[in-house]
């Protein structure tokens, strides 16, 4: 009886106890060695995906080649690959001028394309009679012939009479860095995706446990509701973060010992994948924080279908529109990488849970930062929201709007005592 006689604790003091108790009950318990066998299942489920991630990285940046010639040369370049399309379609590139060697008689198309500004893959400088394709090896060797065939027909010329293509390489251009970096996002999006949906269960089947035991009841009549929700949140998290470092651990020593034949089974090269547009060093931390604010979305969800649920067939009905909601977000976001700035990019940003997917690969594609941290606080408020409405829920359908219900169990604790 003494206890009821203390200062109640803070919200914060609360929750540190709730988290504290959850993660070292979870961690050392029997289940979660053998949960840690888990990632078998996902890395099955990983390489079916990866088919629908090649087409999407096929078809994410538009092939673009910039003409910088003179404003006639441009205009019967792009009226004679306007005729030529009907007939070779995607063999041609699509032939945009740039706008910034209008008019500037001293622009310099190497100078430009190693800037990497623009989306263009190569540059068309020169004449008509004399065209240069300033690019990449790769886009050189892609685009030279088609060029080629342009300026001919621009010209009129008969087939044999053909412009050869002078051209010029450089070490990098936009279009290409964009393409690489799609490789990227995607493998990262789909380890978040995969990680969060697989570890966020946990936080489901810790209350739907102790519901039953009558457990939550009682710790919900000692403290705020909201204080054992983000206890448990934070404690499910930091377990998820021992099995990521786990895994981690296996998979580096797997590597070690045989990377060169996972290499020449699976074609799949760490040391080949393309640096992100941030960098390695903050792609990792910022892809640590979208995980922990995907997961805390989702397990707060989850906590709120815990709080209506009275068994565990009832979890499982109502958890499985939750999981096929996350699969379609997941879906929106990995179908935006090919759309950046479009409105449906911005529309898979603000919705919460699909904004830390959409924003790491966007970390991946765009180097700008500032966008990160309004996301982040974004997400935070969202956790919160989802928090406050899951113990508002629970203190309805369970504790009976609080007040009497905590007082009726206090009641029955002091009896026993």
């Amino acid at each position: 009886m003494s206890e009821f006689l203390r200062p109640r604790l803070s919200a914060m003091e609360a929750a540190w106890v709730i988290a504290r108790r959850d993660f070292v009950a979870v961690l050392f318990s029997r289940a979660f060695l053998f949960f840690l066998l888990g990632p078998l299942f996902p890395v099955i489920v990983g390489g079916l995906a990866g088919s629908i991630g090649g087409e999407v990285q096929r078809d994410a940046v538009s092939v673009e080649v910039g003409l910088a010639m003179s404003p006639a040369d441009n205009a019967a370049m792009t009226a004679a690959a306007g005729r030529l399309t009907d007939q070779l379609g995607p063999a041609l590139p699509l032939l945009r001028p740039v706008p910034e060697a209008e008019g500037d008689s001293a622009f310099d198309a190497r100078e430009f394309m190693e800037a990497r500004r623009g989306n263009y893959a190569a540059i068309v400088t020169g004449t008509l009679a004399a065209p240069k394709l300033v690019g990449t090896e790769g886009q050189i060797a892609r685009w030279q012939g088609p060029v080629g065939l342009v300026a001919g027909h621009a010209m009129e010329a008969e087939p044999t009479a053909f412009p050869g293509v002078a051209t010029e390489a450089v070490a990098t251009s936009a279009a290409s860095e964009r393409s690489t970096r799609v490789q990227t996002a995607q493998i990262a999006q789909m380890l978040l995706f995969l990680l969060t949906m697989l570890l966020a269960g946990m936080v489901l089947s810790n209350l739907v446990e102790e519901k039953a035991n009558k457990i939550i009841e009682i710790l919900a009549a000692a403290i705020p509701m909201d204080a054992v929700f983000m206890g448990k949140l934070f404690a499910m998290l930091a377990v998820s973060f021992v099995g990521i470092a786990v895994w981690g651990l296996a998979a580096f020593g797997l590597w070690s010992l045989g990377g060169d034949a996972i290499t020449q089974v699976t074609g799949f090269d760490p040391a080949r994948l393309p640096a992100p547009a941030v960098g390695w060093p903050l792609f990792v931390a910022l892809g640590i924080i979208y995980f922990a604010m995907a997961y805390l979305l989702l397990g707060a969800l989850f906590l709120t279908i815990g709080s209506m649920a009275t068994s565990v067939r009832e979890v499982q009905t109502l958890s499985m529109p939750v999981t096929m909601l996350q699969l379609m977000v997941f879906f929106l976001a990995a179908y935006t990488i090919k759309q950046p700035g479009s409105a449906l990019e911005m529309a898979a940003i603000a919705f919460p849970l699909s904004s830390p997917f959409a924003m790491l690969a966007r970390a991946a594609m765009e180097p700008e930062l500032w966008t990160h941290a309004l996301a982040i606080a974004w997400q935070a408020g969202a956790v919160l929201l989802l928090v406050k409405g899951g113990s508002l829920l629970f203190r309805k359908r369970v504790m009976k709007s609080g007040g009497a219900g905590r007082e009726k169990v206090k009641k029955g604790l002091r009896a026993n005592a």
